[in-house]
């Protein structure tokens, strides 16, 4: 059988046959793998797997993302385990390798990227039709977002605390909330002089963090870090924030590829909208 598709890593796989046991590390990828119809294929899943709810209850727990319990995979005999070059690590990935035929390594960066992702696993497990179904939706909910002028807007993006952490412009969540003319702060991109991907804010003031006067919106994430109204109250006390309008946002529908990104184009289109 001749290679089908080219992974994030560059590695070419064959069509899997109907008989293929998928293990997923990536919660937003085992949704997608759903939606594609591979229901009866998936027979394991971390514990940050939590959509489609009904569906996921009936697979196999094999721990985090990141603390991935490597004897419940190996019980499982995973034909295919799909992992995330963001969300699972590598020392793990290279432990599974030794017993799993197929890893299937995904790396999107932008919204545009979830179309080579359905298309990737559409190939590998025959859902071309689905997948073409999926970015062609996709495709609709990128056209409207570049049809629309919306006002530029200066976003904090927090995603963590004690300590803060926040979000370089070089990935996915950047890369979404862009579509709407937010641009995350500050001005960083990992990698570049050593900076990281998700830095870390040692305070929200303006004395060490004087890209913080330019922030129009600080933005509290669900996930990983469940900000609740709680913590946006106390941010609005704070007195050296009162000129920023400090909100929650869903994180699922800002982070998460595959099928949840063409909803959550809708959901930020529809924030941006009411200013």
């Amino acid at each position: 059988m001749q290679p089908r598709a080219v992974d994030a890593a560059g590695v070419a796989h064959e069509q899997a046959s109907a008989e293929a046991r998928i293990v997923s590390l990536v919660p937003s990828i085992t949704e997608l793998l759903f939606a594609l119809g591979l229901d009866r294929q998936i027979v394991g899943r971390t514990g940050f797997c939590v959509h489609p709810r009904e569906k996921v209850r009936q697979v196999r727990k094999v721990g985090g993302t990141k603390a991935v319990n490597i004897d419940a995979v190996r019980a499982l005999r995973p034909t295919h385990l799909i992992v995330n070059v963001d969300e699972n690590e590598r020392d793990t990935v290279d432990q599974l390798r030794a017993f799993v035929p197929h890893i299937v390594v995904t790396h999107p960066r932008t919204p545009r990227d979830n179309q080579s992702l359905y298309t990737l696993l559409g190939a590998i497990f025959s859902r071309e039709e689905g997948a073409r179904r999926l970015s062609d939706a996709l495709e609709n909910r990128l056209h409207e977002a570049a049809a629309h002028t919306f006002p530029a807007q200066n976003v904090l993006y927090l995603i963590w605390r004690e300590p803060w952490m926040t979000v370089a412009r070089d990935t996915y969540i950047a890369a979404m909330l862009r579509l709407v003319n937010w641009r995350t702060l500050p001005d960083v991109r990992g990698g570049a002089a050593g900076a990281a991907r998700y830095p870390v804010l040692t305070t929200l003031d303006f004395d060490h963090t004087p890209w913080l006067a330019d922030v129009d919106r600080i933005l509290l994430s669900s996930e990983p870090y469940r900000f609740t109204q709680a913590h946006c109250d106390a941010l609005k006390r704070d007195p050296r924030l009162a000129t920023k309008r400090i909100e929650l946002i869903d994180g699922e529908l800002v982070s998460w590829y595959g099928v949840r990104a063409i909803e959550g184009i809708d959901y930020l289109m529809q924030r941006a909208a009411r200013g």
